[in-house]
């Protein structure tokens, strides 16, 4: 008999089969209504949620792309601005100089007319003045031939150039 029970156990008995097969039926339908169900439920969810993330890191990875590109053109007007204005310095120091080069000609020339002006009125002055002298002078020495008679050429030739001498002295 226990051969006989033993081989019970290898060959499944039709109530055994039964009992089984029912339980594994109600247990399918119970694990498909509140296990099966919810873990469908949460794959689709996670699914979900990959695929929002990986289109989020995309347009992420578009915007920073986007902005890439705007940064390198915002750059590459910077540089231009910059060799613009570093341009326009140089122009304007060139110009600078060459304005202060004029005006310190300007100023030279208007300086050397200044003082060619100066040297005409000086020397008109000695002009008038050396006249006026030789103009006394030559009153003078009238003065005196007119004051004194000579009677020969020869004593007023001495006369005028005693009177000269005298003159060249004072």
């Amino acid at each position: 008999m226990v051969l006989l029970d033993s081989m019970s156990l290898i060959t499944p008995d039709i109530g055994l089969l039964f009992w089984a097969t029912l339980i594994f039926i109600v247990l399918w339908v119970v694990l498909g209504k509140y296990a099966f169900k919810p873990i469908a439920n949460a794959l689709k969810d996670r699914e979900k949620s990959i695929e929002d993330a990986l289109s989020q890191a995309e347009k992420a990875r578009a915007e920073m792309a986007q902005m890439t590109a705007d940064n390198e053109r915002i750059l590459n007007e910077a540089k231009e601005e910059r060799a613009k204005i570093v341009k326009e310095a140089k122009e304007i120091a060139v110009r600078i100089k060459e304005e202060a080069r004029e005006e310190a000609k300007a100023e030279a020339r208007k300086v050397l007319d200044e003082n060619l002006t100066e040297i005409e009125n000086r020397k008109m002055e000695a002009i008038t003045e050396v006249k006026n002298l030789i103009g006394n002078a030559t009153v003078e020495i009238a003065e005196s031939v007119l004051s004194r008679e000579l009677n020969s050429k020869s004593e007023h030739e001495s006369f005028i150039a005693q009177q000269i001498d005298k003159l060249s002295l004072n």
